[in-house]
């Protein structure tokens, strides 16, 4: 990278956004992140607070709640969830910094192509958690292919996708340089959408509810059903993790789901506040993907 250190932007505090600032910034790397409401107030009061094991800590980063068109950064982290996407690339479409890099769930480009060009990045966050009480309870994956995923859509390797590996790697953080990126994200989706299942009309279900033998048999038709579609549509499913599921027994995908609905920070993740605010992107996911589908078919 260059000698100077990188200037880091991240367009989002929530969960996604404020790990990777808290990691950014434990590292001392120059990041900022750009919030708005409450959270904001909450980052300038108190600073980024965290769970770590068990112990609530704070750190100190910069925030922002609006990006000059002249404010230019190395990398602007956009994580946010597939619904607000569009929006959030729109209000950076000015700035001139050069790479735009979108960690979140999709099913293609086209849209966010035609508000940012070939500034555009994408990615998928090798993290999850949740945000209880203004404090971070958040975890990255812990092996390669659970990391940050990033690759340029033409499947190039290219200087900035280099750079973005460096960055990852001086603060020892996992990460898969994708060459199908959109192959990835589809394959994703995939499995993604099941969450639906979770759902009801003003929340989620609780957790005996989503470990009954009803949702999770619907679940486990669904992600076979899903992935089968991909691979009619003629598009790789990736990882092999994912295709391995679509080759799976029922009950054995049944079998998997209760032993990660028996971790408290699967239940975190599939079950709290943070899967309640997804509930719109999920949706909207849910029905591109089989819109997507249909067409390719």
């Amino acid at each position: 990278m260059n000698t100077k250190p990188p200037r880091l932007l991240i367009f989002g505090a929530g969960v996604i956004g404020s790990l990777y600032a808290l990691r950014f910034a434990q590292s001392g790397l120059d990041v900022t992140i750009l919030a708005r409401g409450k959270r904001l107030e909450a980052l300038k009061r108190d600073g980024l607070k965290y769970n770590d094991n068990g112990t609530i800590k704070q750190i100190s980063i910069k925030t922002i709640v609006k990006l000059d068109n002249d404010d230019i950064y190395d990398f602007i982290l956009v994580p946010v969830r597939y619904d607000q996407a569009e929006s959030a690339l729109s209000a950076i479409k000015h700035n001139q910094s050069k790479t735009i890099v979108t960690l979140t769930n999709t099913i293609g480009y086209d849209s966010w192509l035609e508000i940012v060009g070939d500034r555009l990045l994408p990615g998928f966050p090798g993290a999850g958690g949740d945000i209880k009480e203004d404090v971070l309870y958040a975890q990255f994956g812990s092996e390669k292919h659970q990391g940050t995923m990033f690759g340029e859509i033409s499947g190039l390797m290219t200087e900035r996708v280099e750079e973005l590996a460096q960055l990852f790697e001086s603060v020892d953080l996992h990460y898969e340089i994708q060459k199908d990126i959109k192959a990835f994200h589809i394959s994703h989706t995939a499995l993604a959408i099941i969450n639906k299942h979770f759902y009801t009309n003003d929340g989620m279900v609780d957790i005996e509810t989503a470990r009954s033998e009803s949702i999770l048999r619907k679940i486990a038709a669904d992600i076979k059903q899903n992935i089968h579609l991909v691979e009619q549509a003629g598009i790789p499913v990736i990882p092999a993790e994912t295709k391995a599921m679509g080759e799976m027994s029922d009950d054995d995908i049944i079998s998997r789901y209760r032993q990660m609905l028996n971790n408290d920070f699967i239940i975190d993740v599939k079950l709290g506040n943070h899967a309640v605010s997804q509930k719109a992107e999920i949706m909207l996911l849910d029905e591109m993907f089989h819109k997507m589908i249909s067409i390719r078919r």
